[in-house]
């Protein structure tokens, strides 16, 4: 029997996609198995954190943006009813530990690309993938992701620029995240592309926006005051 789909009609800053996804319901999740919910980030030295707002704010302003965002994901996803791993780079954990506190997992990011990081993060599932760019990401959007997870294959949080801000997968599907046109506005249709052409079901969240450039600044001026 074939699993029934639905139309959805999806606007990004760089058009209007029309995608068809299952939305048979599943049951793969492992009994009694947490979720993960794993952030990707790196320490607030100036001049490696943030370097697009530098132009704008400078390499101490940008680095205090990066900080102030990465603490405020933190504290959302620990609010949250999900197992906090942080993967981290450009300073060792004690570090990180020191920073963020030492009652999350620290795990150093693999060497490499981001889809290399990414596979080396996969397992065990399910997990959500998050960044630290979304400064309105907040704890119900985590326990819609979770939940998600419960009944659907993948859930996909879309960012108005084309990409996400949070992906999550109940099973290894390392397609997802292969040969992926990183940093650009196809990410998010070419992965919702991919979802629809493995018959997963899929679960779309809010629309959220990331700061990414000194335009975005504007909309969250609290981030240099």
């Amino acid at each position: 029997m074939s699993k029934k789909v639905v139309h959805i009609s999806l606007k990004t800053n760089s058009g209007r996609y029309q995608i068809r996804l299952p939305i048979e319901k599943v049951n793969n999740r492992v009994e009694n198995q947490p979720c993960r919910a794993v952030l990707f980030t790196r320490f607030p030295a100036a001049g490696h954190a943030k370097t697009r707002l530098i132009p704008a704010i400078g390499p101490d302003g940008a680095a205090a943006v990066h900080r102030i965002l990465t603490e405020r994901t933190v504290a959302t996803l620990k609010s949250s009813n999900c197992q906090v791993e942080i993967r981290y780079t450009g300073a060792d954990k004690a570090a990180f530990g020191k920073w963020l506190g030492d009652d999350l997992t620290f795990v150093a990011q693999a060497e490499g690309d981001l889809t290399t990081r990414l596979l080396d993060a996969l397992q065990p599932t399910p997990v959500l993938f998050f960044g630290s760019d979304t400064p309105e990401l907040k704890s119900h959007h985590i326990e819609q992701a979770i939940t998600a997870l419960h009944d659907h294959d993948v859930v996909v949080g879309p960012a108005e620029d084309g990409g996400y801000y949070c992906i999550g997968v109940n099973g290894s599907y390392p397609f997802l995240f292969e040969d992926m046109p990183w940093s650009t506005d196809q990410v998010l249709p070419e992965t919702l592309r991919r979802v629809a052409e493995r018959r997963l079901t899929c679960k779309l969240l809010e629309t959220l926006s990331d700061c990414d450039t000194p335009d975005d600044l504007a909309r969250w001026p609290w981030l240099t005051a």
